[in-house]
Order: C-alpha cells, then sequence, then structure tokens
C-alpha cells in the first residue's frame, strides 16, 4: 500500500520552525522542481547553460533554506522557487561572463570558457534587467513571466500557482511579452 503524499501546505506552515518538515517538504516537491529546471534548461537562451538541472535545483533550494520568512502556500513556494533559479541562472552568466573578461582567468580551460555563447549570456542578462524593471512597474507581470519563462509553466498551471484565471494569465502575458519586446529593442 503507498502512503499518501505529504501535504506541501502543512509542511510549508512549518517550515521555519521545523528542520524535518524542511526535509520532508523537500523530499516530497523536489522531482516537480527538477522538472521545472529541466524545461527552464530547455528554454531558447539557457540551451547553452552548462549547469545540470539538479544543479539549478539544489542552488535554489540553498536560496531557500536560507529564507527565513514563512511561504503561505504551494503557490507562494513555487513562485520562489521559479524566483531563485532564475537568480541561480542570471548568477552562473555573470560568473561566466567575468571569466570571459578575464576574472578567474584559468588558461588551461579555455574551451570551457568558450562553451557558453555571448549572445545567449547578453540576452539573459538583458532580460534579467528587463524583467527587474518590469518588476517594479507590474508585480503580476513579472511573476507570470518568471512561471512561463524560467519554470516553463503553461497558462494554466501559471494561473494554479499565482491563484488567478487563465485568462488573466494570458492577458498579463501578452502584456509582459510587448512591453519586454520593447524594453529589449
Amino acid at each position: 500500500m503507498n502512503e499518501a503524499p505529504p501535504d506541501v501546505t502543512a509542511l510549508l506552515a512549518q517550515w521555519a520552525d521545523d528542520d524535518s518538515a524542511r526535509e520532508r517538504l523537500i523530499d516530497s516537491v523536489y522531482a516537480e522542481l527538477r522538472q521545472l529546471a529541466r524545461s527552464l534548461m530547455g528554454a531558447g537562451a539557457a540551451a547553452a547553460v552548462t549547469l545540470q538541472p539538479t544543479a539549478v535545483v539544489n542552488e535554489a533550494l540553498i536560496k531557500l533554506l536560507g529564507n527565513t520568512s514563512v511561504f503561505e502556500d504551494r503557490r507562494h513556494f513555487f513562485g520562489s522557487a521559479a524566483r531563485a533559479m532564475r537568480q541561480v541562472l542570471v548568477d552562473h552568466f555573470r560568473r561566466k561572463q567575468s571569466e570571459k573578461r578575464g576574472g578567474d582567468i584559468d588558461f588551461t580551460s579555455l574551451e570551457l570558457a568558450q562553451a557558453l555563447p555571448v549572445a545567449d549570456v547578453t540576452e539573459l542578462m538583458a532580460l534579467d534587467e528587463a524583467l527587474s524593471r518590469l518588476d517594479s512597474l507590474d508585480a503580476q507581470a513579472a511573476r507570470i513571466v518568471e512561471l512561463r519563462y524560467f519554470a516553463g509553466l503553461t497558462l494554466d498551471e501559471t494561473a494554479d500557482v499565482l491563484g488567478i484565471h487563465p485568462a488573466t494569465v494570458s492577458k498579463e502575458w501578452a502584456h509582459a511579452r510587448a512591453w519586454l519586446k520593447r524594453a529589449l529593442q
């Protein structure tokens, strides 16, 4: 007989005070987070990332474990996880760019330094900056972009995570894409 999956919302309520609740929560959502990271790693500009989905999830979890705030529910947690994954990827790209500009020079790994196409890194960095500006103007639209682009969620999944109607997500997604397109030109 299979054991019932743990109640994620209940475990999140215990997040700040109970290490065993954190462990049970991570065990119960780890596969889902890896799938999100895998989707992210297959997305356009992120395709050339030299990180593995497991590394992205682990780094994101480290960021989340350092978070002392309480997650309201599953939606809040997965939204925070998507943001943490975005930060992990952007930080990774920044380190790679720094290495290409001479920081942390390792003359024996020229091939590794050239493994990440500059255009992809530049595009992701520009997207991150534009997304930060969008966040200050329209936080919901920025969350939708994070969940759709960085976490690879569908319109319906994004609506579920944010607790809004799929039609609203569709409208906001179109608005955000248009705004980002103008901001990136």
